[in-house]
């Protein structure tokens, strides 16, 4: 194939990247960079019987021109970055400087928003993706395996925490969790606890949350998997039982070598999907106990005052975490494509 055809084909989605990806990304990074306007302040003088007075108002015109000489509002560089809603670098130093002990130290930087939500997305993340996984392969062995008669059946449940809207699925657990709900209500009776409430506790929020992201997010790994079990060679799984081997045997030396370029694939968009975890933390009603990035810029970005500046650094510092986080799986990835391309 030709340079210039090559070029014709992907110009297209190249097209599209740039609009899409590369200019909005370019953009929030501006933005971020700037801060919005002050208010423009006159001070005037009333004067009357018992003397003169100075008055401070605001001077809604002026500030208003300013708006529109300048709309992205006044430059501030990296400041937003490093104020006490995200990064809070002279917090952290101050933390450090005091510190009694590590623990203390990392008890002092929860307390600080962004990493209070960097704590629980990465928990969420590196617990969520691993049982994903697992949960995912588990699912396609076992459906794999059932009578034809059942395995419609069975795939229909199998996929039924992907066919419901995401928002909805954690409501409709949310209701079932809570005091007067089914899983509350039972909870209270198995543990004779009237006063049990998965809601009140920050770690029973936390262990909530990722029942629920792993029941999410299974369905999209067991349909991958499912799909790659029909590619297995049943040559070497024939061999296999030749050779004794146990049907544990038989999946950890044959099905799974042949399903890891599958797990990288499946790891890379988890880690990338759960890195930005929203929708639980909205339909649970958990920002009391858990917050994460995406939610800290919804929330930025919600009311009468939206801070546009602070939703895009949060933006920018949620894009370097996903690079970050995948950054391993593609330089794996590619040593294993340079390998078998040699």
């Amino acid at each position: 194939m030709s340079h210039r055809t090559f070029l014709m084909f992907i110009l297209p989605s190249l097209v599209a990247m740039i609009l899409f990806i590369a200019l909005p990304l370019v953009s929030v990074v501006t933005q971020s960079m700037h801060i919005e306007h002050e208010q423009v302040l006159t001070e005037t003088e009333n004067c009357g019987p018992f003397g003169c007075t100075m008055e401070t108002t605001v001077d809604a015109e002026a500030t208003q021109r300013l708006i529109d000489e300048k709309p992205m509002g006044r430059f501030n560089g990296l400041g937003t970055y490093f104020d006490r809603g995200h990064l809070a670098s002279a917090e952290v130093a101050q933390a450090w400087k005091e510190r009694e002990s590590f623990g203390g130290f990392l008890s002092d930087l929860y307390n600080l928003p962004l990493y209070k939500a960097i704590a629980f997305t990465l928990t969420y993340t590196f617990v969520v993706t691993p049982l994903t996984i697992v949960l995912g392969l588990l699912i396609a062995l076992g459906v794999n395996r059932v009578t034809p008669i059942l395995k419609g059946p069975t795939i229909f449940v199998s996929l039924l925490p992907m066919i419901v809207t995401p928002l909805i699925g954690s409501l409709v657990l949310f209701w079932m969790i809570d005091s007067q709900g089914i899983i509350g209500k039972s909870l209270q009776w198995i543990f004779d606890d009237p006063d049990l409430s998965l809601k009140a506790s920050p770690a029973l929020t936390w262990i909530t949350l990722i029942t629920y992201g792993v029941w999410s997010s299974a369905p999209f790994a067991f349909v991958v998997f499912y799909a790659g079990l029909q590619t297995v060679n049943t040559d070497s799984l024939e061999a296999a039982q030749i050779d004794g081997a146990s049907r544990w045997q038989q999946i950890r030396y044959v099905v799974i070598p042949h399903l890891m370029p599958l797990v990288v694939f499946i790891s890379l968009i988890q880690l990338m999907d759960n890195f930005r975890v929203f929708e639980p933390i909205v339909g649970f009603s958990a920002q009391a106990n858990a917050t994460s990035l995406s939610f800290i810029i919804f929330n930025d970005l919600r009311g009468d005052t939206m801070r546009f500046n602070s939703a895009a650094a949060t933006s920018v510092l949620t894009v370097l975490g996903v690079i970050i986080l995948l950054t391993p799986v593609l330089i794996r990835t590619w040593r294993d494509f340079k390998g078998k391309a040699v």
